[in-house]
This record gives structure tokens, C-alpha cells and sequence, in this order.
């Protein structure tokens, strides 16, 4: 923040105040614009996370269905083959549910 005066010479007391006021606002609606930011990348995050669960528990019932598996062993399917192709779970469940892919 800059202050610039119309001649030279220091602050007086009131303006000093009011500087050292519009300093301290200025560090508050930056630090809730961060908190703001912040929630919002968490909210997002647990959504991706919630969306990517409700695909893996789809897979998990179609595998257990079509391979007449109970659930443990159709997640195990599933993790396990994420693991060995490196991939995301959420993309192999949203495979599985796709029909582009069989275990």
C-alpha cells in the first residue's frame, strides 16, 4: 500500500490511524478471499471423491452380479487391476460400468 501526500513531511496522528486502518482491511479481505478460495478447492475435491465412490460402488454391484463375487472381491478385483495398469480406481470402475472392460 502506498501513501502519498501532496507535499512533503510525516504523517500526523489521524492520518497515520487511517492508513494503519485501510492497511489492516486490506489484510482482511485478502486473507478471506483465501479462505474463501481454499473451501472452495476442498468442496471440490470432496465432490470429485464423492462422484468417484459412487462409480466404484456401481462397479463393485456389476462385477459382483456378473461374476457372482460378493463385494469385497469384486473391490479387490478392481483395486487390483488399477494397480497394475497404474490408472486411477475411479477410472476403472467408470471402465467396468462402461462395458470397456472385464475382469
Amino acid at each position: 500500500m502506498n501513501l502519498l501526500k501532496d507535499e512533503p513531511g510525516a504523517l500526523n496522528a489521524a492520518d497515520a490511524a487511517a492508513a494503519r486502518a485501510l492497511a489492516d482491511i486490506a489484510t482482511i479481505s485478502i486473507l478471506q478471499q483465501r479462505l474463501v478460495e481454499e473451501s472452495e478447492l476442498a468442496q471440490a475435491q470432496l465432490q470429485r471423491a464423492l462422484d468417484s465412490r459412487v462409480v466404484i460402488e456401481q462397479a463393485k454391484g456389476y462385477l459382483a452380479q456378473r461374476q457372482n463375487i460378493d463385494m469385497d472381491e469384486a473391490f479387490a478385483r478392481t483395486r487390483s487391476h488399477a494397480r497394475s495398469t497404474q490408472a486411477r480406481i475411479g477410472v476403472i470402475a467408470a471402465d467396468i460400468i462402461a462395458g470397456r472392460l472385464l475382469l
